[in-house]
This record gives structure tokens, sequence and C-alpha cells, in this order.
């Protein structure tokens, strides 16, 4: 945001444009969805020109991350996919110089920085668009192991790290690394010129989270869920009886994609009272019945748990985009 306001670019109509309250730039603990969050990097990159946001100081010009898409998609796997990525990553950026290592069974992506206090946020931004891209070159998720990070710990958002990247996190220390299976580097890449494309038209929002394979199991219960009205949203052991799975089996399942039930099931009521707010005129109430609430006041609690915010926040931005 400094950056914007040092370029004299303002920052309200982008955060209007993704439907983001301008108070939650006060407000640590505010969350919004992978949408929202998606608009506004693709709104911040074309402002600045930069798709790394200023966060080097040699700016990643709009399109750098398409061609390094395509140096990779030829590669014959992991292995050589995150070389070329890499590489790449080492030509355009000053400040960041990432660089694979591979010791004991696993895979280390590091990031070596020439300032004396690198910024958390550009080297986990570097992560998102490295892992991002590989977790969708070879058609699945790359679990991480564990993380280090030279930079202090982000007060009030170490949770979110560890959901973005792995529970096994530590800050403050003398390098910054993520590591997975060194397995992983001989997976084939299975992408093509065609299938690139569909992933240019959803990117941002693709590499945001981590990678969901739309064949995999959780995607499979996402399904299986928007059929139905959340109030008739099956029980763990109802679900893996008609999907015909022991209930350990689908609980490993789940979590080797990165969730639980029920942490599945929050993200699908959050993004859908997202929806129902900035897109509809429902009251509140109405909201909460549709989303399985017994009581407005349930919906409240777990509404603010999910963005840290009230209803009322995110109906008024979608009001300023509809006056704008």
């Amino acid at each position: 945001m400094r950056l914007l306001e040092a370029r004299s670019v303002p920052i309200e109509p982008l955060l209007e444009r993704a439907g983001i309250p301008v108070k939650f730039l006060k407000e640590p603990l505010a969350r919004v969805s992978p949408a929202q969050f998606s608009t506004l990097w693709t709104s911040i990159t074309r402002a600045l020109d930069d798709e790394f946001f200023g966060l080097d100081s040699h700016p990643m010009r709009e399109g750098s991350y398409a061609l390094m898409c395509h140096a990779a998609l030829s590669s014959a796997n992991l292995h050589q996919a995150l070389k070329r990525i890499l590489r790449f990553m080492r030509l355009v950026l000053d400040d960041l110089d990432p660089a694979l290592e591979v010791r004991e069974g696993q895979a280390y992506v590091h990031l070596s920085d020439t300032r004396p206090a690198p910024p958390l946020f550009a080297h986990a931004t570097l992560f998102v668009l490295v892992f991002g891209l590989a977790c969708w070159l070879i058609g699945r998720r790359i679990p991480i192991t564990a993380g280090s990070f030279q930079s202090l710990a982000p007060r009030h958002a170490v949770v979110e790290y560890q959901r973005l990247f792995c529970e096994q996190l530590e800050f403050a220390q003398a390098q910054t690394w993520l590591s997975f299976p060194a397995a992983y580097l001989q997976q084939p890449v299975v992408q093509n010129t065609k299938t690139i494309r569909e992933y240019f038209r959803e990117a941002p929002a693709n590499f945001l989270v981590k990678y969901r394979n739309p064949r995999g199991i959780l995607a499979k219960i996402r399904r299986r869920l928007r059929e139905q009205a959340p109030a008739e949203w099956p029980g763990f052991e109802l679900l893996c009886a008609e999907m015909h799975y022991a209930q350990a089996t689908l609980r490993r399942r789940l979590r080797q994609e990165g969730q639980t039930y029920q942490s599945l099931k929050d993200d699908l009521r959050r993004d859908m009272a997202l929806d129902q707010l900035l897109h509809t005129r429902k009251s509140v109430p109405e909201i909460a019945a549709l989303l399985g609430f017994a009581e407005p006041s349930a919906f409240y609690r777990a509404f603010r748990k999910w963005t840290g915010g009230l209803p009322s926040d995110y109906r008024t931005g979608a009001a300023h985009r509809a006056g704008a």
C-alpha cells in the first residue's frame, strides 16, 4: 500500500472494485475471500505494471508470469520445471536469488535476499507464484513439509501463513526456505498449450489458494455439497457411507489435500455468504437461514470468525461499487 501511495495510485477504487471495505486496512483481523483478493491482486499489478507489487528493486513487468509459465511448460518433469522457474525469477528480480537443493529425501527451495531486513510478504509472494505454478504443471498438490522465514512472525497472521504453506513454519531464522518430498521432482508435467489457456483465464485465483485437483476428493465433495442447501449437508459418517470410504481413509485423503470436512464446509459457507452479501439484496437473517444457521446471531459470530468483519461491512462495499 505504501508503494501505491508513493506512486500516487489511490487504493480506495481498487478496494471497492474487489468488494473490500476500506476500513479493513486498519483492522488486522479482517479477512477476505480468495476471489476478492484475486481481484485486488490483478488491479494492483495493472496499476503498478509490476506482477511482484514493487517488492523487489526491479519490477516484474506485466506478462512476465505468462512467459515463465510457457518456459516451464515443455519441461519433462517437476525437477526440470522448477529449475526453469527459479532461473526465470533470478533473471527478472534483483534482490531475491531462489535456488533448488535436494538432500536426504527432501527438496528445498531456498531464497537468498540481499536486503538487511527482508520483507516477509516478498518471500511469501515468490513462494506462492512458484509453488502455485509447480502444482498446476504436475496436476497435483505438492505437500510442503516444513518452512523457514528470515523475517519476524507476522502479527495476527501466523495461522494464515500456516494454512498457505504448512503448519511446520519457523520465523526469524537464518534462511528462508520451503521443503517438500524429493520424490515429487520426478512427477511428469501433464499440462500443455491447450490447458494453459484455461490456467491464464483463472489466474491469479488458481495459484492464490493451494492447488485444487479438479479430479481430487476435495473437488468431488465440494460438488456434492453444492447440490444441496447447507442445512441439508450430510454429517461426516453419512458422507463416508455415500462415498464408500472408511472414515479414517477419507480423513487421510482430505488431510493430504490440506483440509478437513469441517474446514471445507466453513470455506463454502463463507464464500456463499460473501456472494449473497455482494450480489443480492437478501437481508442478513435471510442469508443466515439460507446457510443453515438457526439464529442470525450464530451467523454473525461465524462471519466474524471467517472474515474479521461484519456482514454490513461487505454490503456497504457492494453499495459503493453499485453507485460508482
